[in-house]
């Protein structure tokens, strides 16, 4: 199994979801980015995604552009994001780190060389923006080939007609995007999440984070009820950026998925006794 479904595997049996956090390689700057890369696991996180720096993030919001920026400006690239990751698997062997990004920069570098080294450094898995579904077969025979996983983009426009075509090649996990939109802008209703999850699980027994517009531990906490995984980026991204301490803002978040199950269900419990 990999990283990645163990992790979830171990999950399941905890009865609880997974919190997965998000930063920019190479923001505000290298050295710092990785202190903050190496102390996420402690902090709480249980998957990392890794943004891969690029000039044109099309699908992300202002705080993770200008985390790209940052990154960019510090002498961030596609081959510091994988040296990042050999650097932190000297001292973790065991927490999934999915690279997040857009296309381009693996074009550049050949779909194939780019899924061995990424492999070889110790990457799990890719997410990509702008590769559709009908484009997929440029890079994920050679992500199987190495062993890594393909996670797969859905969204509210996702209807049951398209779901089918967009999860075709998905591995390790499902990322809901839970609003039309960039990143941190806006934030879907619980009551939308809990039914776009529901319709995705028709259609696939692969776990299914949610992600864009969580911020809170009080919103991480509603999504892990339902979905297998909570997934926060802008809001990390952005106390990076003034200069606060993400890693006590990771703590927080997992603190509030890691009680949402068992609070839920005190709660039931209380309320069937009323």
């Amino acid at each position: 199994m990999s990283r990645i479904s163990n992790r979830f595997a171990k999950l399941k049996a905890e009865n609880r979801a997974a919190l997965v956090t998000f930063i920019t390689a190479g923001d505000p700057d290298l050295a710092t980015s990785q202190a903050i890369l190496d102390g996420m696991p402690a902090a709480g996180a249980d998957v990392i995604e890794l943004g891969m720096p690029f000039t044109d993030p099309m699908a992300d919001g202002p705080a993770i552009q200008l985390a790209s920026q940052r990154a960019l400006a510090s002498g961030g690239s596609l081959q510091r994001t994988l040296d990042m990751v050999a650097a932190f698997r000297t001292t973790d062997n065991e927490t999934p780190i999915i690279l997040m990004g857009y296309y381009n920069p693996i074009y550049i570098r050949g779909p194939e060389r780019f899924a061995r080294d990424a492999a070889a450094a110790g990457a799990d898995g890719v997410i990509l923006v702008d590769l559709p579904p009908e484009e997929a077969d440029e890079l994920v025979p050679f992500l199987k080939a190495v062993g890594m996983d393909f996670i797969v983009l859905t969204t509210p426009t996702s209807d049951d007609a398209r779901l089918p075509v967009v999860l075709a090649n998905a591995s390790g996990f499902v990322y809901y995007v839970s609003v039309a939109g960039v990143t941190g802008t806006s934030s879907a209703t619980q009551t939308a999440i809990d039914g776009a999850v529901a319709r995705i699980r028709r259609h696939t027994d692969l776990p299914i984070c949610v992600g864009f517009g969580i911020r809170t531990p009080e919103q991480a906490a509603e999504v892990a009820r339902v979905a297998d995984g909570s997934v926060v980026g802008s809001a990390i991204v952005q106390t990076i950026a003034e200069g606060g301490e993400p890693l006590k803002l990771v703590n927080a978040l997992a603190e509030g998925v890691r009680g949402a199950r068992r609070s839920f269900k005190t709660q039931m419990n209380t309320d069937k006794r009323r």
